[in-house]
Protein backbone atom coordinates (compact mmCIF):
# COMPACT_ATOMS: atom_id res chain seq x y z
CA UNK A 1 0.00 0.00 0.00
CA UNK A 2 1.04 3.60 -1.04
CA UNK A 3 2.80 5.64 1.79
CA UNK A 4 -0.23 8.52 3.62
CA UNK A 5 1.78 11.22 2.66
CA UNK A 6 0.18 13.64 4.84
CA UNK A 7 2.09 11.64 7.52
CA UNK A 8 5.57 11.84 5.79
CA UNK A 9 7.91 14.78 6.07
CA UNK A 10 9.33 16.46 3.65
CA UNK A 11 13.12 16.45 2.90
CA UNK A 12 13.64 19.98 4.11
CA UNK A 13 11.71 19.56 7.29
CA UNK A 14 13.50 21.24 10.40
CA UNK A 15 15.81 24.03 7.99
CA UNK A 16 14.95 27.02 9.03
CA UNK A 17 16.09 29.48 5.92
CA UNK A 18 15.97 33.55 5.70
CA UNK A 19 15.22 35.27 2.92
CA UNK A 20 16.37 38.75 2.04
CA UNK A 21 15.34 38.65 -1.65
CA UNK A 22 14.08 40.93 -4.10
CA UNK A 23 12.60 39.72 -7.93
CA UNK A 24 13.63 36.35 -9.29
CA UNK A 25 17.21 35.09 -8.57
CA UNK A 26 16.75 34.84 -4.61
CA UNK A 27 12.82 34.78 -4.27
CA UNK A 28 13.09 31.88 -6.52
CA UNK A 29 15.76 30.21 -4.73
CA UNK A 30 14.22 30.38 -1.72
CA UNK A 31 10.57 28.68 -3.27
CA UNK A 32 12.76 25.58 -4.30
CA UNK A 33 13.94 24.97 -0.58
CA UNK A 34 10.15 26.20 0.96
CA UNK A 35 8.78 23.52 -1.69
CA UNK A 36 11.02 20.86 -0.15
CA UNK A 37 9.80 21.47 3.37
CA UNK A 38 12.48 23.97 4.73
CA UNK A 39 10.17 27.15 6.91
CA UNK A 40 11.65 30.04 5.02
CA UNK A 41 11.00 33.60 6.68
CA UNK A 42 10.96 35.99 3.49
CA UNK A 43 12.53 39.58 5.43
CA UNK A 44 11.02 42.60 3.60
CA UNK A 45 11.17 45.83 3.72
CA UNK A 46 8.21 46.94 5.40
CA UNK A 47 7.42 50.46 2.53
CA UNK A 48 6.59 48.48 0.17
CA UNK A 49 8.43 44.92 0.42
CA UNK A 50 9.73 42.81 -2.35
CA UNK A 51 9.58 44.68 -5.74
CA UNK A 52 7.25 41.60 -7.63
CA UNK A 53 4.74 42.93 -5.27
CA UNK A 54 4.24 45.74 -7.75
CA UNK A 55 4.52 43.53 -11.24
CA UNK A 56 1.12 43.27 -12.83
CA UNK A 57 -1.37 41.56 -13.31
CA UNK A 58 -3.28 42.20 -10.03
CA UNK A 59 -6.01 39.88 -8.25
CA UNK A 60 -7.72 42.35 -6.24
CA UNK A 61 -4.60 44.70 -6.01
CA UNK A 62 -2.33 41.82 -5.09
CA UNK A 63 0.51 40.84 -7.74
CA UNK A 64 -0.29 37.29 -9.30
CA UNK A 65 3.72 36.50 -9.89
CA UNK A 66 4.65 37.15 -6.53
CA UNK A 67 1.93 35.08 -4.95
CA UNK A 68 3.25 32.08 -7.24
CA UNK A 69 7.01 33.10 -6.83
CA UNK A 70 6.89 33.02 -2.85
CA UNK A 71 4.16 30.11 -2.30
CA UNK A 72 5.02 28.34 0.82
CA UNK A 73 7.01 31.63 2.93
CA UNK A 74 6.06 33.75 6.07
CA UNK A 75 6.74 37.48 5.22
CA UNK A 76 8.36 39.20 7.91
CA UNK A 77 8.51 43.02 6.95
CA UNK A 78 11.57 44.53 8.95
CA UNK A 79 13.27 47.60 8.49
CA UNK A 80 16.99 46.38 8.22
CA UNK A 81 18.56 49.49 8.32
CA UNK A 82 17.43 50.29 11.98
CA UNK A 83 19.14 49.16 14.71
CA UNK A 84 16.20 47.23 16.03
CA UNK A 85 15.91 45.52 12.85
CA UNK A 86 19.28 44.73 13.11
CA UNK A 87 18.96 42.95 16.15
CA UNK A 88 16.07 40.76 15.12
CA UNK A 89 17.71 39.84 11.98
CA UNK A 90 20.76 38.72 13.48
CA UNK A 91 18.72 36.33 16.35
CA UNK A 92 17.22 35.20 12.86
CA UNK A 93 19.95 34.33 11.42
CA UNK A 94 21.90 33.00 15.18
CA UNK A 95 18.80 30.23 15.01
CA UNK A 96 18.48 29.47 11.35
CA UNK A 97 20.01 26.71 9.16
CA UNK A 98 20.12 29.00 5.81
CA UNK A 99 20.71 32.80 4.31
CA UNK A 100 19.81 33.29 1.06
CA UNK A 101 20.22 37.23 -0.57
CA UNK A 102 20.56 38.39 -4.09
CA UNK A 103 21.30 42.20 -2.67
CA UNK A 104 23.88 44.12 -4.65
CA UNK A 105 26.90 42.75 -3.42
CA UNK A 106 28.81 44.40 -0.11
CA UNK A 107 24.68 45.82 0.85
CA UNK A 108 24.45 43.21 3.48
CA UNK A 109 27.99 44.11 4.67
CA UNK A 110 27.34 47.71 4.83
CA UNK A 111 24.01 46.81 7.03
CA UNK A 112 26.35 44.51 9.09
CA UNK A 113 24.51 41.62 8.02
CA UNK A 114 26.65 39.60 5.63
CA UNK A 115 28.15 36.42 6.13
CA UNK A 116 31.53 37.67 8.14
CA UNK A 117 29.25 38.58 10.72
CA UNK A 118 26.62 36.46 11.13
CA UNK A 119 29.18 33.37 10.99
CA UNK A 120 30.15 35.07 14.72
CA UNK A 121 26.58 34.01 16.33
CA UNK A 122 26.12 30.95 14.03
CA UNK A 123 29.38 28.80 12.64
CA UNK A 124 27.01 26.34 10.95
CA UNK A 125 25.03 28.78 9.17
CA UNK A 126 24.73 28.37 5.21
CA UNK A 127 24.54 31.70 3.12
CA UNK A 128 23.91 31.82 -0.26
CA UNK A 129 24.86 34.98 -1.93
CA UNK A 130 23.32 35.41 -5.34
CA UNK A 131 24.11 38.49 -7.61
CA UNK A 132 24.45 39.66 -11.64
CA UNK A 133 28.35 38.87 -11.44
CA UNK A 134 29.51 37.56 -8.11
CA UNK A 135 30.98 38.87 -5.05
CA UNK A 136 33.96 39.12 -6.33
CA UNK A 137 36.03 40.42 -9.81
CA UNK A 138 35.50 43.38 -12.27
CA UNK A 139 32.39 43.19 -12.62
CA UNK A 140 30.95 42.60 -8.97
CA UNK A 141 29.63 46.08 -8.25
CA UNK A 142 27.67 46.28 -12.01
CA UNK A 143 23.98 46.26 -11.77
CA UNK A 144 22.97 42.79 -12.78
CA UNK A 145 19.86 41.95 -14.59
CA UNK A 146 18.69 38.87 -16.20
CA UNK A 147 18.73 40.25 -20.01
CA UNK A 148 22.53 41.75 -19.44
CA UNK A 149 23.61 38.79 -18.11
CA UNK A 150 22.10 36.36 -21.27
CA UNK A 151 23.71 38.78 -23.43
CA UNK A 152 26.98 39.09 -21.75
CA UNK A 153 27.22 35.24 -21.18
CA UNK A 154 26.25 34.30 -24.37
CA UNK A 155 23.07 33.37 -24.49
CA UNK A 156 21.86 35.88 -27.10
CA UNK A 157 24.48 35.23 -29.34
CA UNK A 158 22.88 31.70 -30.05
CA UNK A 159 19.25 32.49 -29.96
CA UNK A 160 17.25 33.14 -32.81
CA UNK A 161 18.15 33.50 -36.30
CA UNK A 162 21.75 34.40 -38.46
CA UNK A 163 21.27 37.64 -39.20
CA UNK A 164 18.54 38.60 -37.42
CA UNK A 165 18.16 41.35 -34.22
CA UNK A 166 19.23 39.55 -30.83
CA UNK A 167 16.69 37.75 -29.38
CA UNK A 168 16.64 36.64 -25.30
CA UNK A 169 15.80 33.51 -24.09
CA UNK A 170 12.00 33.84 -23.37
CA UNK A 171 12.41 33.04 -19.61
CA UNK A 172 14.79 34.57 -17.41
CA UNK A 173 17.26 31.87 -17.31
CA UNK A 174 20.11 33.26 -16.05
CA UNK A 175 17.57 34.50 -12.87
CA UNK A 176 15.77 30.64 -12.94
CA UNK A 177 19.44 29.10 -13.34
CA UNK A 178 21.56 30.75 -10.71
CA UNK A 179 18.31 30.19 -8.43
CA UNK A 180 18.47 26.68 -8.98
CA UNK A 181 22.46 26.50 -8.46
CA UNK A 182 21.79 28.51 -4.81
CA UNK A 183 19.43 25.89 -3.38
CA UNK A 184 21.62 22.85 -4.97
CA UNK A 185 24.65 24.45 -3.42
CA UNK A 186 22.72 25.16 -0.11
CA UNK A 187 21.50 21.46 0.47
CA UNK A 188 24.91 20.45 -0.55
CA UNK A 189 26.36 22.48 1.78
CA UNK A 190 23.81 21.05 4.56
CA UNK A 191 25.65 17.63 3.67
CA UNK A 192 29.11 18.47 4.13
CA UNK A 193 27.99 20.60 7.47
CA UNK A 194 26.37 17.66 8.88
CA UNK A 195 30.31 15.89 8.90
CA UNK A 196 31.93 19.07 11.33
CA UNK A 197 28.94 21.09 11.99
CA UNK A 198 30.47 23.98 9.72
CA UNK A 199 28.71 26.09 7.50
CA UNK A 200 30.09 28.15 4.32
CA UNK A 201 29.39 31.14 1.91
CA UNK A 202 28.33 29.89 -1.07
CA UNK A 203 28.63 33.04 -4.33
CA UNK A 204 26.57 32.28 -7.41
CA UNK A 205 25.65 34.59 -10.39
CA UNK A 206 23.37 34.88 -13.10
CA UNK A 207 26.48 35.62 -15.66
CA UNK A 208 28.49 32.48 -14.40
CA UNK A 209 24.92 30.58 -14.72
CA UNK A 210 24.52 31.39 -18.16
CA UNK A 211 27.90 30.68 -19.11
CA UNK A 212 27.24 27.32 -17.45
CA UNK A 213 24.76 26.31 -20.54
CA UNK A 214 26.78 26.37 -22.33
CA UNK A 215 27.88 22.92 -22.91
CA UNK A 216 28.01 22.29 -26.72
CA UNK A 217 28.94 25.77 -27.47
CA UNK A 218 32.02 24.98 -25.34
CA UNK A 219 32.11 21.77 -27.11
CA UNK A 220 32.57 23.48 -30.44
CA UNK A 221 34.58 26.28 -29.51
CA UNK A 222 37.53 24.63 -27.59
CA UNK A 223 37.93 21.73 -29.80
CA UNK A 224 38.04 24.23 -33.56
CA UNK A 225 38.04 27.35 -32.33
CA UNK A 226 34.55 28.00 -34.14
CA UNK A 227 32.56 30.86 -32.67
CA UNK A 228 28.77 29.33 -32.32
CA UNK A 229 26.23 31.27 -34.40
CA UNK A 230 22.16 31.18 -33.64
CA UNK A 231 20.57 28.24 -35.31
CA UNK A 232 16.68 29.23 -35.07
CA UNK A 233 15.42 26.23 -33.15
CA UNK A 234 18.26 23.87 -34.95
CA UNK A 235 20.56 21.85 -32.70
CA UNK A 236 23.84 22.50 -32.21
CA UNK A 237 25.28 19.07 -33.10
CA UNK A 238 22.15 17.07 -34.58
CA UNK A 239 19.67 16.91 -37.73
CA UNK A 240 16.95 16.74 -37.74
CA UNK A 241 16.54 18.13 -34.85
CA UNK A 242 14.55 21.29 -34.08
CA UNK A 243 10.73 23.05 -34.88
CA UNK A 244 9.25 22.03 -38.85
CA UNK A 245 6.65 23.59 -40.89
CA UNK A 246 3.50 21.81 -41.12
CA UNK A 247 0.46 23.35 -42.66
CA UNK A 248 -0.88 24.78 -40.00
CA UNK A 249 1.84 25.52 -37.90
CA UNK A 250 4.91 23.65 -36.41
CA UNK A 251 6.21 20.68 -34.57
CA UNK A 252 9.33 19.85 -33.61
CA UNK A 253 11.15 16.37 -34.10
CA UNK A 254 14.11 14.92 -33.37
CA UNK A 255 15.96 11.93 -35.64
CA UNK A 256 19.07 11.43 -34.06
CA UNK A 257 19.58 7.80 -34.00
CA UNK A 258 20.25 5.83 -37.36
CA UNK A 259 16.62 3.61 -36.53
CA UNK A 260 14.60 6.91 -35.55
CA UNK A 261 16.30 8.54 -39.06
CA UNK A 262 15.09 5.56 -40.62
CA UNK A 263 11.88 5.92 -39.50
CA UNK A 264 11.53 9.05 -39.89
CA UNK A 265 11.95 9.18 -43.81
CA UNK A 266 9.98 5.93 -44.23
CA UNK A 267 7.03 7.77 -42.51
CA UNK A 268 7.32 11.08 -44.51
CA UNK A 269 8.25 8.51 -47.71
CA UNK A 270 11.92 10.22 -48.13
CA UNK A 271 13.32 6.87 -48.26
CA UNK A 272 15.66 8.25 -51.34
CA UNK A 273 17.54 10.22 -48.33
CA UNK A 274 18.44 7.40 -46.28
CA UNK A 275 21.15 6.13 -49.15
CA UNK A 276 22.13 9.55 -49.63
CA UNK A 277 25.73 9.97 -48.66
CA UNK A 278 25.16 13.39 -47.59
CA UNK A 279 22.77 12.21 -44.81
CA UNK A 280 24.48 9.19 -43.63
CA UNK A 281 25.55 9.79 -40.54
CA UNK A 282 24.47 12.24 -37.66
CA UNK A 283 27.08 15.02 -38.66
CA UNK A 284 26.55 14.69 -42.12
CA UNK A 285 22.86 15.33 -42.14
CA UNK A 286 23.70 18.73 -39.47
CA UNK A 287 26.53 19.64 -42.29
CA UNK A 288 24.03 19.60 -44.94
CA UNK A 289 21.00 21.05 -42.98
CA UNK A 290 20.71 23.83 -45.62
CA UNK A 291 19.56 21.01 -48.24
CA UNK A 292 18.11 18.80 -45.85
CA UNK A 293 15.54 20.67 -44.18
CA UNK A 294 13.23 22.40 -47.29
CA UNK A 295 13.70 18.46 -48.57
CA UNK A 296 11.68 18.16 -45.28
CA UNK A 297 9.15 20.56 -45.00
CA UNK A 298 8.16 20.00 -49.07
CA UNK A 299 6.72 17.15 -47.46
CA UNK A 300 5.58 18.29 -43.80
CA UNK A 301 3.69 21.21 -45.11
CA UNK A 302 1.16 19.21 -46.89
CA UNK A 303 -0.51 18.27 -43.57
CA UNK A 304 -1.28 19.67 -40.18
CA UNK A 305 1.24 18.85 -37.17
CA UNK A 306 -0.71 16.73 -35.19
CA UNK A 307 -0.85 14.82 -38.38
CA UNK A 308 2.46 14.15 -38.58
CA UNK A 309 3.05 13.99 -34.59
CA UNK A 310 0.64 10.93 -34.65
CA UNK A 311 2.55 9.01 -36.84
CA UNK A 312 5.77 9.64 -35.97
CA UNK A 313 5.30 8.87 -32.30
CA UNK A 314 3.78 5.60 -33.59
CA UNK A 315 7.37 4.64 -34.60
CA UNK A 316 9.05 5.89 -31.79
CA UNK A 317 10.25 8.88 -33.34
CA UNK A 318 10.50 11.93 -30.51
CA UNK A 319 8.45 14.80 -31.66
CA UNK A 320 5.93 17.12 -30.49
CA UNK A 321 3.29 19.69 -31.20
CA UNK A 322 4.76 23.24 -31.10
CA UNK A 323 2.38 24.13 -27.84
CA UNK A 324 1.55 28.10 -26.53
CA UNK A 325 1.20 28.28 -22.24
CA UNK A 326 -2.53 28.01 -23.01
CA UNK A 327 -2.06 25.02 -24.33
CA UNK A 328 0.37 23.87 -21.76
CA UNK A 329 -1.57 25.02 -18.86
CA UNK A 330 -4.66 22.58 -19.73
CA UNK A 331 -2.30 19.45 -21.06
CA UNK A 332 -3.55 16.18 -20.21
CA UNK A 333 -1.01 14.88 -19.42
CA UNK A 334 0.18 17.25 -17.14
CA UNK A 335 -3.19 17.21 -15.59
CA UNK A 336 -2.84 13.70 -14.72
CA UNK A 337 0.51 14.18 -13.12
CA UNK A 338 -1.13 16.92 -11.10
CA UNK A 339 1.50 19.33 -12.38
CA UNK A 340 -0.87 22.23 -11.56
CA UNK A 341 -2.41 22.37 -8.07
CA UNK A 342 -4.09 25.20 -5.82
CA UNK A 343 -2.69 26.77 -2.69
CA UNK A 344 -4.46 28.74 -0.05
CA UNK A 345 -3.91 33.14 0.48
CA UNK A 346 -5.17 34.73 3.10
CA UNK A 347 -7.23 37.35 1.03
CA UNK A 348 -7.86 35.15 -2.62
CA UNK A 349 -8.93 31.76 -1.08
CA UNK A 350 -7.46 29.02 -3.26
CA UNK A 351 -4.59 30.15 -6.18
CA UNK A 352 -3.48 28.11 -8.66
CA UNK A 353 0.46 27.13 -8.71
CA UNK A 354 2.85 25.29 -11.22
CA UNK A 355 3.32 22.33 -8.95
CA UNK A 356 7.55 21.41 -7.83
CA UNK A 357 9.31 19.32 -10.69
CA UNK A 358 10.43 17.32 -7.91
CA UNK A 359 8.90 14.25 -7.40
CA UNK A 360 9.91 12.20 -4.36
CA UNK A 361 8.36 8.62 -3.78
CA UNK A 362 8.77 9.00 0.04
CA UNK A 363 9.72 12.56 1.41
CA UNK A 364 7.20 14.75 -0.92
CA UNK A 365 7.40 18.42 -1.90
CA UNK A 366 4.63 20.63 0.13
CA UNK A 367 2.43 23.01 -1.13
CA UNK A 368 1.20 24.80 2.22
CA UNK A 369 0.36 28.32 0.78
CA UNK A 370 0.71 30.97 -1.73
CA UNK A 371 2.79 33.85 -1.27
CA UNK A 372 2.16 35.72 1.73
CA UNK A 373 0.70 39.28 2.26
CA UNK A 374 3.59 41.73 2.99
CA UNK A 375 4.68 40.95 7.35
CA UNK A 376 1.61 38.51 7.34
CA UNK A 377 3.76 36.86 9.60
CA UNK A 378 5.57 39.36 11.22
CA UNK A 379 3.66 38.64 15.20
CA UNK A 380 4.52 35.11 14.76
CA UNK A 381 8.11 35.30 13.89
CA UNK A 382 9.11 37.95 16.44
CA UNK A 383 6.90 35.35 19.05
CA UNK A 384 8.65 32.43 18.32
CA UNK A 385 12.21 34.77 18.88
CA UNK A 386 10.74 35.29 22.18
CA UNK A 387 9.41 38.76 21.80
CA UNK A 388 6.45 40.17 24.15
CA UNK A 389 3.32 41.55 22.96
CA UNK A 390 3.83 44.95 24.13
CA UNK A 391 7.75 44.74 22.84
CA UNK A 392 6.15 43.72 19.06
CA UNK A 393 3.61 46.43 19.01
CA UNK A 394 6.42 49.09 20.00
CA UNK A 395 8.26 47.84 16.72
CA UNK A 396 5.45 48.18 14.74
CA UNK A 397 4.66 51.77 15.82
CA UNK A 398 8.21 52.96 15.56
CA UNK A 399 8.09 51.18 11.77
CA UNK A 400 10.53 48.57 12.33
CA UNK A 401 8.33 46.00 11.74
CA UNK A 402 5.27 46.30 9.18
CA UNK A 403 2.12 43.87 9.58
CA UNK A 404 -0.40 44.03 6.99
CA UNK A 405 -2.92 47.20 6.17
Amino acid sequence: MAADVRRVKSPLDGVRVIEVGNFIAGPYCGMQLADLGADVVKVENPDGGDMVRKTAPFIDGISSNFIRLNRNKRSLALDLKAEDGKEIFRALAAAADIVVENLRPGTMAELGLDYAELRQFNRGLIYVAASGWGQTGPYAQLAGLDIIAQGMSGLMSITGTEGGEPVKVGVPVTDLTCALYGALAAVSALHARAADGEGQLIDVSLFESGVSLAVWEAGRYFATGEVPKPQGSAHQASAPYQALRSADGYFTAGATTPKNWRSFCAILGLDALIDDPRYEENHQRKKHRDTLIPAIEAVTRTQGSTYWVERLQAVGVPCGVLQDFGQVFNDPHLAARNAFVDAPHATLGPVRQIASAMRFSRTPTRMRAAGPLLGEHSRAVLDELGRRPEQIDALIAAGVVGVPA
